[in-house]
């Protein structure tokens, strides 16, 4: 692994790193902010998956997060949103290809052979946070924006008690109703559908659910609400009873100025749940 900066951040350190991923068989890339408690020893860690288009750096960078998550003393990991590389395969649209990885494991060419962003982000980067930095891999969290947020929602239902809370900005909850999704999973997974399932976090709700608390922000002018389907998961969440805090934000769009004014609450109700 190579650390590509560190910088002193509300008391704590704003890494930027990169490593060879087995995952993706390419150079990944990933930002950790780590408050001044881990000087001490291993702080809780909340996770949060980017939208499309954007790399680890987006939120890094934009969210405002790290003022909150050192006053609540827990690390934040920002991962890549995709495979990087010469070698690794693209499309001229920003939905597909780098940028667009939807937080699965590709099995259809030509993206099969990097496009593993599931197994990177739930099994190969937790190994190199928990072998390498001061973090509670016992006491995890996750969030995301967008496409981000999707990938949020479907691991923690996903993966019964890896996490203990999970939030979500303006997610993509009901993809394999919408081309923010169809288009993706038939490139990514082919043409059957019932291989799609497993990454739709409407389907996953009436499903499977989530034990722990559920938050989730959408914008009322969000302009891409059709492709986002907030509703759908509102839906299933009644149906089966879930625990959830659902808002819909008077006035917001899909950006990181929405992002930013909603990631104190975020990270608040994170650190509850890993505090606890």
């Amino acid at each position: 692994m190579q650390t590509q900066s560190e910088n002193a951040c509300f008391g704590g350190t704003q890494g930027v790193y990169t490593h060879a991923s087995t995952s993706c068989t390419c150079d990944m890339t990933f930002g950790l902010f780590l408050p001044e408690e881990a000087r001490d020893g291993p702080v809780p860690l909340l996770w949060y998956l980017s939208g499309l288009t954007c790399t680890h750096e987006n939120a890094m960078t934009k969210a405002g997060a790290q003022a909150w998550a050192a006053e609540q003393g827990i690390a934040l990991v920002f991962p890549d949103t995709s495979p990087r590389g010469d070698a690794v395969a693209d499309d001229d649209a920003y939905d597909l290809g780098k940028g667009a990885g939807f937080y699965l494991n590709a099995t259809e060419e030509p993206w099969a052979a990097h496009y593993r962003m599931w197994d990177y982000v739930t099994a190969e980067l937790p190994e190199v946070l928990g072998n390498s930095f001061a973090v509670d891999m016992d006491r995890q969290g996750i969030t995301g924006h967008s496409m981000g947020g999707h990938g949020a929602l479907t691991m923690a239902m996903s993966l019964p008690e890896r996490y203990r809370s999970v939030s979500a900005f303006s997610p993509i909850v009901n993809p394999t109703a919408s081309d923010w999704g169809r288009k993706q999973f038939n490139a990514y997974l082919g043409n059957n559908e019932d291989t799609w399932s497993p990454h739709d976090a409407t389907l996953l709700m009436r499903k499977n659910g989530f034990e722990g608390p559920m938050l989730i922000d959408t914008g009322t002018k969000d302009q891409f609400l059709d492709l986002l389907k907030p509703e759908a998961l509102a839906e299933a969440a009644a149906a089966r009873r879930q625990q959830m805090t659902f808002r819909m934000q008077p006035g917001y769009d899909h950006s990181y100025f929405f992002v930013s004014t909603f990631m104190e609450d975020h990270v608040n109700f994170h650190a509850e749940a890993l505090w606890a």
